[in-house]
């Protein structure tokens, strides 16, 4: 296994952990997380970013090894994975808008609906298992050798 390789395997294994506690925390019901106190939908929100970070390393790090040109910011990145087939392109389309969600998240560009997110993360958490599932398969071709 080459040092590129590790790199990325060691931010998909932090990318598992987090998907895992996303699913975890997903268990409790939207009342339990939006009207607690504590502000329990922080936690999701952190977890949310930590794995979308996770996401932009491991895209990053590929095309800066492949030499791929073209992406002008972390969401152009996964059109050109898409480009490339080392993910699918429809599914490519479909994951890139997590980093919109990310950088208002983050940076608070606009109002942000935590109803809405949270709707949102439960139906497309399951993106970043397939996401794994399709890294993971072009790294076993030896793409990175």
């Amino acid at each position: 296994m080459t040092y590129d390789e590790l790199f990325i395997r060691v931010k998909m294994k932090a990318l598992n952990g987090y998907r895992k506690e996303i699913e975890n925390f997903l268990k409790m019901s939207d009342d339990e997380i939006l009207n607690d106190e504590i502000g329990k939908i922080h936690i999701g929100e952190r977890v949310f970013q930590l794995a979308v970070d996770a996401v932009i390393d491991i895209n990053q790090h590929i095309m800066r090894e492949l030499d791929l040109k073209g992406a002008e910011d972390p969401q152009g990145a996964f059109y050109i994975l898409g480009d490339e087939k080392i993910i699918p392109g429809e599914f490519a389309f479909n994951m890139a808008p997590v980093v919109s969600v990310r950088n208002r998240l983050v940076h608070g560009y606009d109002t942000f609906d935590k109803s809405l997110f949270l709707r949102n993360l439960r139906k497309g958490y399951p993106h970043f298992e397939e996401y794994l599932k399709h890294i993971n398969e072009f790294l076993d071709k030896g793409n990175l050798k």
